[in-house]
């Protein structure tokens, strides 16, 4: 019966995982206030929210892919999409921060699962280019307009105070999408041919994940408790994991087994430069939500739905811009993403400038969040682009697993290290001019991290269409 099903509806099926991963980092931005006071948690109770989903994400991502080759992608696929409903059923319920810190780990672990199923299922569906083009686009889409539903719902469920805390449903929307995406997907979804010849690197896996915890947990808890020594020695110990995860991986390759990571890829010099602008961009990413969010909903007292809507603006920018920018990079090249770096920088000043009082003008306020986003839609669709340029074929797999745990590991940085320097200073003082102070100095850190995207965009090469360069001849 599958085979008789349009391609494009299964795209629609596969496409509910991107959906339910991108609007549960979303969602859960705009929610964190009501979120700390649901679960009576700290300030890093709150960032490990958000950090350990994005740790889980990226330290499964290239096995969650290895696992849809050898248990068979449809299998993969269905399991990891139950895992997501259920671990998301879990933070739901949640009682205190342990309890929901731990799920939203799991919950990231299977999006890492499911996600790698969803791409390579569009590879085999559109094998001709401009098809695949097309679908990817669309897959990348939905993703864009997870994002904005997000930061809406985010806003709006927690104000539902219906049968239990409203916070929740936040976490517990998943379960009518998933289970619907679970049904459709074991009917119409085609059984594809498992390849067992390879195995895991369990090793890598857990050396890896070991090392990133290590580092991204004293990060965000160290601050709070004014670094006590075992902060200082976890920070020590994540350096030697991470020496010790390159030393596995490099002798696995060696040896001729298949790596979690392969090293030879540091071996391109565009791929390398690429990694730092996907390195420091990405932390200014979700750490700009986090800050922005605390400042209008605590500081400015601002609802939590009020401050969904205001967000939306800021998704419909970066929906047009990324729109435009599809039409824009392949003649322009890196041009296009530079200037969207200038735009975000600008956008920012504007932020310290204009974010100074509850009583702000609305059509600022708004203005200045679609301005961000509409620079945010210029650099973001080309930054995978531009990181593979050069990548031979046979690496572009692993080049494309490297590039997400690159990402998501940025995002978590980003959070653990820009939020822990604004909630160290509002530890100090927690009146509006606190909140304000401590605002600027975290946008200043995200302004100077965007500085520094905007020169390893100078450093990186970025070839236009052919047609272009004729045309410059």
């Amino acid at each position: 019966m599958s085979k008789q099903i349009s391609r494009w509806f299964l795209l629609i099926i596969l496409s509910s995982a991107v959906f339910l991963s991108v609007i549960d980092i979303f969602i859960v931005n705009v929610a964190i206030p009501s979120i700390k006071t649901g679960i009576k948690g700290s300030d890093s109770d709150i960032q490990l929210v958000i950090v350990l989903y994005l740790l889980g994400y990226a330290s499964f991502l290239i096995t969650g892919g290895r696992a849809g080759e050898h248990f068979g992608k449809k299998k993969v696929f269905i399991l990891s999409m139950v895992l997501f409903v259920f671990t998301s059923c879990l933070c739901g319920f949640s009682q205190n921060p342990w309890q929901l810190n731990i799920s939203r780990f799991l919950q990231g672990v299977s999006a890492a699962f499911m996600i790698p199923q969803s791409i390579t299922y569009i590879q085999v569906l559109f094998p001709f280019h401009q098809d695949r083009i097309k679908a990817l686009g669309i897959y990348g889409t939905i993703a864009g307009i997870a994002s904005v539903i997000g930061q809406y719902l985010g806003g709006v469920l927690p104000d539902i105070h219906a049968f239990f805390a409203g916070w929740r449903l936040i976490f517990l929307i998943n379960f009518p999408v998933g289970v619907i995406a679970v049904v459709l997907a074991a009917k119409f979804l085609t059984d594809e041919t498992n390849d067992k010849k390879g195995k895991f690197d369990h090793s890598g896996v857990t050396l890896l994940t070991m090392a990133l915890i290590a580092l991204t947990y004293p990060l965000v808890r160290g601050p709070e408790l004014h670094w006590p020594f075992w902060s200082i020695i976890l920070i020590g110990l994540s350096i030697s994991l991470f020496s010790l995860f390159v030393f596995d991986q490099r002798r696995k390759l060696q040896n001729g087994r298949e790596p979690l990571i392969d090293l030879r890829l540091f071996g391109f010099k565009d791929f390398n430069i690429g990694l730092c602008v996907v390195l420091f961009y990405f932390m200014v990413q979700d750490s700009y939500f986090l800050i922005n969010v605390i400042l209008f909903q605590t500081g400015f007292g601002i609802s939590s739905s009020k401050t969904g809507v205001l967000f939306v603006f800021q998704g419909v920018g970066y929906v047009i811009a990324s729109l435009l920018s599809l039409r824009l990079i392949p003649v322009y090249g890196k041009k296009v993403s530079q200037i969207g770096v200038g735009i975000m920088i600008i956008s920012l000043v504007f932020h310290i400038a204009f974010f100074k009082s509850p009583s702000i003008n609305n059509y600022q306020l708004v203005s200045v969040l679609f301005i961000y986003g509409m620079g945010c839609g210029f650099v973001l669709p080309s930054l995978l682009t531009m990181a593979l340029q050069s990548i031979p074929p046979h690496f572009a797999g692993a080049a494309s697993g490297t590039f997400s745990t690159f990402q998501q590991t940025a995002i978590a940085l980003g959070i653990s290290i820009v939020g822990g320097v604004f909630f160290n200073r509002l530890a100090t003082d927690t009146n509006l001019e606190g909140y304000l102070a401590s605002y600027r100095i975290a946008t200043g850190i995200n302004i100077f991290l965007l500085m520094i995207v905007s020169l390893f965009l100078f450093l990186l090469p970025y070839r236009v269409s052919s047609r272009n360069q004729k045309k410059d001849r």
